[in-house]
């Protein structure tokens, strides 16, 4: 891989004696990563059903390596949500965060939902999480992609960082900025990461990012952990806009990241002449960074800590109506489909029932993609079930289902639209690969009605 001059010039001197194994990690492939959604299957089952060889990953549990081709859009494990196609080294950053079941996760900066969903796994479908991209479009991929991994417990949001932030103050136990860069851990996986390089481009990048993590910090409670993750190398995006944080933030501490994997962050004096302060309270070491010959494109990870203080975030819960026309129809049509007691409220907007988070705050006027997963389309004397519903579902819970391996032509032709035999007992039934639930159909005379969403059906 050839470098732009003016990149060279810069990293070689601060890179020392890491320079030449940094140019020789370009001369070997990419190497593209997959992690196991374990809400659905445990490790275990899902490497005896995936045909390929995985080698374990050391960023993230339930990680791993994928060097042989592979199309996930045509994998039917992946329609169900088994799995998620993610770079390496980009699982480091929620290793750090280290979300724990019950808590309040904002993911600020989330599209395309790789860290939102490993955020949601480890979880554990309880708390809340809650997910917020700026671009509008990537935000519907986030959404798409968050109701693939099938988590109730989510909120999808379409705003700009300080809106978000200032609406919820001190709410979120972890808040994660995995803010958007000039993209240099991308210059093997994005060749046009490499002919848009420029250093206008990271002082730009800089000055967001910055603007990104002081509306962050309005977000996390008293005693709770910020998270600040990028896929460059430029100190001016890393260190600096660390060491510029802490200056303005004295309630934020440094704490120091020890992980087996990547290196230390680089120190204050290493940096001094990329940084727009002249001094830093913490030791900027404290921070990781990953380079390409550490076994993924690139990563920088910082993590604060806010100092405890007494304060109590006046946040009132969102406002259930105390009437709604089809809450009770919504909650007979939930038990014809499944076993289990669904947790949160059934409440409807436009023309869905939604099953709404328990702790969804009153959000006032962000603008909000989904909260919770739509249960059932209003249709004109009737509730049907959602496609989204069952891909949240858990194959024991369906009271009817059917089963497939994912090379069983059936399964194929359901995902192509089709309607496939039946002889299970008639309604709504779950149509499943191995133990998980892809999608649905209505079983009647021995016939399976496909129910599969057009948008998402194999061509």
């Amino acid at each position: 891989m050839v470098f732009p001059d003016a990149f060279v010039q810069r990293m070689q001197p601060i890179l020392q004696n890491e320079w030449n194994a940094f140019v020789a990690a370009y001369d070997h492939p990419l190497r593209r990563g997959l992690r196991v959604n374990t809400a659905k299957i445990d490790v275990a089952a899902f490497r005896r059903l995936f045909p390929l060889p995985l080698e374990i990953s050391p960023f993230a549990d339930n990680c791993f390596y994928l060097d042989a081709p592979h199309k996930a859009g045509t994998d039917p494990l992946h329609h169900a949500g088994a799995y998620y196609m993610q770079e390496p080294s980009a699982s480091s950053a929620v290793s750090v965060l280290a979300p724990t079941p019950g808590e309040r996760v904002l993911d600020l900066c989330a599209a395309p939902g790789g860290k939102s969903t490993q955020i949601a796994a480890a979880l554990k479908d309880t708390g809340l999480l809650w997910s917020n991209e700026y671009v509008p479009a990537r935000a519907k991929i986030l959404a798409q992609n968050i109701e693939r991994w099938g988590t109730r417990q989510v909120v999808v949001s379409n705003t700009d960082s300080q809106t978000l932030c200032e609406a919820l103050p001190g709410f979120f136990d972890a808040v994660l900025v995995d803010a958007p860069c000039s993209g240099e851990g991308m210059f093997r996986k994005e060749p046009q990461a490499l002919t848009e390089w420029s250093v206008v481009n990271i002082h730009r990048c800089a000055d967001r990012q910055l603007d990104i993590l002081r509306s962050a910090a309005t977000a996390v409670r008293p005693g709770g952990r910020l998270v600040y993750s990028t896929c460059t190398f430029a100190p001016e995006e890393n260190e600096s806009v660390v060491a510029a944080f802490l200056t303005e933030n004295p309630a934020f501490t440094l704490e120091p990241i020890d992980v087996p994997w990547g290196c230390p962050g680089w120190s204050f004096e290493r940096v001094a002449d990329f940084c727009t302060v002249s001094h830093c309270k913490d030791d900027l070491t404290g921070c990781r960074r990953i380079f390409p010959h550490h076994g993924g494109e690139g990563h920088f990870i910082a993590k604060f800590r806010r100092a405890d203080k007494d304060y109590t975030p006046r946040i009132q819960p969102y406002p259930i109506p105390n009437k709604d026309a089809n809450r009770q129809a919504a909650i007979e049509l939930y038990n014809d489909c499944f076993t289990d007691t669904p947790t949160g409220h059934f409440v409807t907007i436009k023309n869905q029932v939604w099953l709404l988070p328990e702790q969804l705050p009153d959000y006032g006027n962000l603008h909000i993609i989904a909260a919770g997963v739509p249960v059932a389309t209003v249709c004109k004397n009737r509730l049907e079930p959602s496609h989204s519903i069952f891909l949240a579902g858990a194959a024991h819970t369906c009271r009817r289902q059917v089963r497939f391996q994912p090379t069983d032509a059936l399964l194929h032709a359901y995902l192509h639209g089709e309607e496939i035999p039946c002889n299970g007992e008639p309604g709504w039934t779950a149509v499943c690969v191995a133990d998980i639930p892809l999608g649905f159909g209505k079983v009647s005379g021995g016939r399976l009605k496909n129910r599969y969403p057009k948008g998402l059906r194999l061509l």
